[in-house]
């Protein structure tokens, strides 16, 4: 599309025409109820329309609009506007060596540039006189000094020398922060599907994006637009072509809607733009709200999850300045469904809350130690050592009193037990916030109340995606002076803060609806047909044998259905999505896509499973079955099955508390450890390790069985209270 005859309004002009700019403020990110202000244009526009008036609304959000369109103009004005921002200036040579060496250097990509943006925005300038001087490239601290532009129609041409693009293209909307190009807006006319726009990017990504000095790779979020549907998402998110990889790939289903807080969508151009491109809200998403993972991943916070921490940080320094801590009312909970996210809100809202004015210290709690595992990977994943784990409470005890352990991660077990031990702690006096995750029953119990007893200045926080209502509060759990207590959610943590439940997940498609499946595989008898049947009479009728038969028998039969599971012979090519159903290759996109696995067999498309059993007997008499259904079938057809468990598999602690796995499978009985030891062999068997159940070697069964369960080279894992809350494996069903 040609920019050719497109004039765009001076300030003059845009007063004449009556266009009421956007105030700028230090309201919150996401705006709190959004009601479009214009009426909704579903007519036609052509990309030249949608172009202009998005320009036009941008320069009436105190946007510059400058005419920029090659990379000579981009560079120039890159220079003048960090001079601006440092208030410096850079003689010829100075900038030479800081723009080749500090901005553009031909060693640096994508990765190497986002990592220098939110890791190392501060560069060094050595000056012609040999002093040095700091460039900020981007002023997190006070995010208004930074100038946002808009340019448009920027051209690339194509050429043969080294570093030129394999294609000429043209961009449409490019927004410059400080001179940078951090954010690409890809425009199609309405009526055109968003996955064009989309495609276009990867285009770019191939084409033309890192030509000439590279500056477009630092490009931080892409929007694509139709006028009427309006998504953005990070710059590791792009198509990929099938490699066989097993790990899922960002892709299309990375691409994020925007919202208010009340999570109505914001899908229109004209109202993406007022909320979105807010400046405080644009230059808060780039500075605070994307999280570069270790991997080089970038992602870009979605707005349930921005205002939830936003909310849990108003209450912390609200609290603090109003002397509430140590109460309900310093605390609240946040209702956000399974699969939304919650590990990078929690870690989010606990890394910006160390920075607070009142320099809190964070504990994360768990119910589970597989939990507390599992959230400390997550945390390395976001960065490296920014929290800290403990393997045991005399550990828990080191971090309560090192200063420099800003947020550590623990269990509730540990945690009540530390209390225990220290009837006096520092830590109790000082400014403590306590996030629990998953806040359901588990944490209304007697440990529970004796942790909010001894700590006097704390907020508190739950994340839960089933929170307990006055209507399904239920019996108690726990008791005080011989006294029931019926303990709901609000009474335990506090006000809700912010909701995003299954419903808005499935509005928004960030995950799969439920499917419920009841299957009556052998008839009920005597046990089950007794109104007052014990408990140990359901356990003898559960596992009778010619029921585990039946289920085993079921389960192998109907795998491949409820799995959406397609066997790929080795000489099939990467084309094989154009040959599976159009269901398979959607569920499949849709958890990650493209969904392809390859293992020494076979490779595979679709879902790996969990069976979850209510006993230790109950895995034992499964897996040995599966086993022998399996036993005649040729190899490339059976499920690769594992099993896990620990010995307080069965315990029944607290009131509604799981039991911490003590990974200490040596306490397990003598007949429930060599069943163990025999499936850990048959694992080791088809993996080609080394693990057993002594020492540290269950634990590392345990690290690798997760490992290779998100990789999809188990089928079906069998468990016993183990991986059953929060443990992240999008491919598991």
């Amino acid at each position: 599309m040609s920019g050719a005859g497109m004039e765009f309004s001076t300030g003059d002009e845009l007063k004449r025409n009556k266009i009421a700019p956007i105030a700028v403020s230090d309201e919150a990110t996401v705006v709190a109820a959004y009601e479009s202000d214009v009426q909704t244009d579903d007519s036609y526009q052509s990309e030249a329309q949608l172009e202009a008036e998005l320009i036009k609304q941008l320069q009436a959000q105190a946007y510059e609009y400058v005419t920029i369109r090659d990379e000579a103009a981009l560079v120039a004005n890159l220079r003048k506007q960090l001079e601006t921002l440092n208030k410096v200036e850079f003689s010829d040579s100075e900038w030479k060596s800081f723009f080749e060496t500090n901005i553009a250097s031909k060693n640096d990509g994508p990765k190497e540039k986002t990592w220098r943006l939110h890791n190392d925005n501060i560069q060094l300038l050595r000056r012609d006189d040999g002093t040095t001087r700091n460039i900020r490239l981007l002023d997190k601290t006070y995010i208004h000094n930074n100038k946002l532009q808009v340019i448009n129609q920027y051209a690339v041409e194509a050429g043969t020398s080294p570093g030129s693009a394999t294609h000429s293209n043209r961009y449409d909307v490019t927004i410059l922060v400080n001179g940078l190009p951090l954010i690409h807006v890809e425009l199609k006319r309405r009526g055109v599907s968003l996955r064009e726009a989309f495609n276009q990017i990867a285009r770019y990504h191939n084409q033309s994006l890192w030509s000439g000095h590279g500056l477009f790779d630092y490009v931080q979020v892409f929007v694509i637009s139709n006028g009427t549907l309006t998504k953005y998402y990070s710059n590791t998110t792009r198509p990929k072509k099938s490699d066989n990889t097993k790990r899922t790939v960002n892709t299309w289903a990375f691409t994020s809607w925007w919202a208010d807080g009340n999570n109505k969508l914001i899908a229109d151009l004209h109202g993406f733009t007022r909320t979105f491109f807010a400046k405080h809200t644009i230059l808060n998403i780039l500075t605070r709200y994307c999280v570069l993972r270790e991997d080089g991943t970038l992602l870009v916070m979605r707005p349930y999850q921005i205002a939830a921490t936003e909310r849990i940080l108003q209450r912390i320094h609200v609290a603090a300045n109003n002397k509430m801590l140590g109460s309900t009312k310093a605390g609240g909970y946040i209702w956000h469904t399974t699969g939304s996210g919650k590990t990078l809100t929690s870690f989010k809202t606990a890394q910006l809350a160390t920075a607070l004015p009142s320099n809190p210290k964070v504990l994360f709690v768990v119910d589970r130690k597989d939990l507390d595992y599992q959230t400390m990977r997550e945390y390395d994943s976001f960065k490296k050592g920014a929290a800290n784990s403990n393997a045991s409470t005399k550990i828990l005890t080191e971090q309560m009193g090192d200063p420099n352990a800003r947020i550590i991660i623990t269990t509730i077990q540990k945690l009540s037990n530390f209390v225990a031990a220290n009837a006096k702690h520092p830590i109790y006096s000082e400014h403590t916030v306590l996030i629990f995750d998953e806040c359901h029953r588990s944490q209304f119990g007697a440990m529970h109340e004796v942790i909010t007893k001894k700590f006097k200045k704390y907020n508190i926080f739950g994340f839960t995606g089933t929170p307990i209502f006055p209507a399904n509060a239920g019996k108690s759990y726990g008791a005080r002076d011989g006294r029931v207590i019926v303990r709901t959610t609000e009474e335990t943590f506090g006000d809700q803060l912010h909701t995003y439940t299954i419903v808005d997940a499935i509005e928004d498609k960030n995950v799969l609806p439920f499917k419920l499946a009841y299957n009556n595989v052998v008839e009920k008898v005597r046990h089950f047909a007794q109104e007052h049947a014990t408990r140990a009479e359901q356990e003898d009728e559960l596992l009778e044998p010619r029921r585990i038969s039946a289920v085993t028998s079921y389960v192998l039969k109907h795998f491949n259905q409820h799995t959406r599971r397609q066997t790929l012979s080795s000489e099939t090519d990467n084309s094989y999505l154009h040959t599976v159903t159009a269901d398979v290759a959607a569920v499949a996109r849709r958890r990650g896509g493209p969904g392809i696995i390859d293992t020494a067999k076979r490779k595979v498309v679709g879902f790996n499973a969990m069976m979850a059993v209510q006993s230790v007997e109950a895995a034992k008499l499964y897996y040995e079955e599966f086993k022998a259904q399996q036993a005649q079938l040729p190899q490339a057809a059976r499920l690769t099955v594992a099993t896990i468990f620990s010995y307080k598999a069965n315990e029944d602690p607290e009131a509604g508390i799981l039991a911490e796995e003590g990974f200490d499978a040596g306490k397990l009985s003598g007949e429930d450890r060599e069943f163990l030891e025999s499936a850990i062999s048959d694992y080791n068997s088809t993996f080609g390790t080394s693990y057993g159940v002594g020492g540290d070697n269950f634990q590392n069964y345990y690290r690798d069985l997760s490992m290779r369960v998100k990789d999809r080279e188990v089928d079906l894992l069998i468990v016993v209270n183990m991986f059953l809350t929060g443990f992240d494996a999008p491919t598991a069903s």
